[in-house]
């Protein structure tokens, strides 16, 4: 994985090597391109630093991850526009029951996957459980499990019977009747990235409602 650098819009400012955080660029010198030199390729963390800061949009990363549109400037959305935004999400307890369109489902984990993540492995896969009559059988599931938790000496073990009654009173505690579920999943081999599994539901927390979509 390189650093691809396009010479027709490159203006060798030396951008990139100065905010590299690793410091592997090296500075342009004359008609010469910036460079990572392939004895610092294995100090590369593919943060995205470099392509990001450029202001000629020269540089790529060479993994193909696609590339976000960029904003035309810092300020784009109002710092008060943004708080409120932030300050008035909700978790949802009652859903609708028409379905949300699998292509909206899949602009909004295109967005999810840009969430921070450990030198920018992006390791989160995705679970989505479409199928309402699939996610109501999840919820049983976990009433299931629930009711050997009750048993158990587990901290929240006390929690489980209050659960367990509301769903025998056909109260649907656990998914609160929505008709989706989405999970997102970490390779077991990767036991740092479940911190990463949470910022990117977050980012799909968050933008879901500019989709009109509620979450919890």
């Amino acid at each position: 994985m390189t650093i691809n650098v396009d010479s027709d819009t490159c203006n060798r400012c030396g951008t990139c090597a100065e905010i590299c955080p690793m410091g592997i660029i090296d500075p342009t010198s004359g008609r010469a391109l910036p460079r990572v030199p392939e004895e610092k390729e294995r100090m590369r963390i593919s943060c995205g630093q470099c392509e990001a800061f450029c202001p000629t949009g020269a540089l790529v990363q060479g993994r193909e991850r696609g590339k976000p549109t960029k904003a035309s400037g810092k300020g784009e959305i109002p710092a008060g526009n943004l708080g409120t935004y932030l300050k008035s999400r909700r978790s949802i307890r009652h859903y609708r029951t028409e379905p949300v369109a699998k292509e909206t489902i899949t602009s909004l984990l295109d967005i999810a996957r840009y969430a921070a993540s450990g030198s920018n492995g992006q390791p989160v896969e995705w679970l989505v459980i479409h199928d309402p009559r699939e996610v109501q059988e999840i919820g049983k599931l976990t009433v299931d499990w629930m009711r050997e938790l009750a048993k158990s000496n587990h901290p929240m073990s006390s929690y489980a019977p209050h659960f367990i009654a509301a769903w025998e009173n056909g109260n649907d505690v656990i998914c609160r009747d929505a008709p989706h579920l989405l999970f997102p999943t970490i390779h077991e081999e990767n036991p740092i990235a479940p911190t990463d599994a949470v910022i990117a539901l977050t980012h799909f927390d968050v933008a879901a409602p500019a989709f009109g979509i509620g979450t919890c």
